[in-house]
């Protein structure tokens, strides 16, 4: 049976409604897209009350601020590895079976041309985009469609933010810098040890999806989780 209700029902077990709360439903979940998506209802944005949604108009930036507190409880994966690049979140778990289905896939082998920013990370144990954008010579655009990529094939993750104060009155308006890192750095996987095979990952993944929206198709999934 579902455990979803819907966001507007103060008794669901999938409010997200406070930081706590936020960790608490991704861990819940597994893992579970940032935004709206195929599979109706299955994303933090349709499990947030509007009233703490960020829109901003009134200040208050909710689950795009919360997940800065989600990231540093280094219990949570972050980054744009879900719907062919959109953002989402994960339990280091359900993660390392994302990991191990996506680089069993030619189409997310390493490219040659995001070879130099990915060993950049490699060596220093993380960068900022910032510095990433520095070392590579590249502007925002190129560097940003580099580290989706880069998330995309589970070789990057966020592994911190900083919140950035602008302006005379140094305010922050939700302004972020990411840190990017591997995921067997953060997670301390070992990748080299006896794990499950790809299409078992794939299946765990599509059955914890399920445990909470039993309706979604195997379309969305596929669409989902590439």
């Amino acid at each position: 049976m579902s455990i979803f209700l819907k966001q507007t029902d103060p008794d669901s077990p999938l409010r997200v409604d406070s930081p706590e709360a936020m960790v608490a439903t991704i861990k819940a979940c597994g893992i579970i897209p940032f935004f709206e998506n195929p599979i109706a209802g299955y994303s933090i944005e349709e499990m947030t009350p509007r009233e703490y949604w960020f829109d901003g108009e009134d200040g208050d930036l909710g689950p795009w601020d919360w997940k800065i507190p989600a990231v540093q409880t280094g219990e949570i994966a972050y980054g744009k590895f879900l719907l062919g690049g959109k953002a989402a979140f994960a339990t280091p778990d359900c993660y390392r079976d994302l990991l191990n289905w996506r680089r069993s896939l030619p189409k997310f082998a390493l490219r040659e041309g995001d070879r130099k920013a990915y060993e950049a990370v490699c060596r220093a144990g993380g960068l900022t985009s910032r510095e990433l954008r520095r070392i590579c010579g590249l502007k925002k655009g190129q560097m940003d469609a580099i580290t989706t990529r880069l998330e995309q094939q589970t070789r990057l993750v966020i592994g911190d933010f900083e919140r950035v104060y602008k302006g005379e009155f140094l305010e922050y308006r939700g302004w972020q810098l990411a840190t990017l890192c591997r995921p067997e750095d953060l997670f301390e996987y070992d990748l080299d040890a006896p794990f499950r095979s790809p299409q078992e990952s794939y299946d765990r993944l599509a059955a914890r999806i399920r445990q909470t929206a039993p309706y979604a198709t195997d379309t969305q999934l596929h669409k989902l989780l590439g």
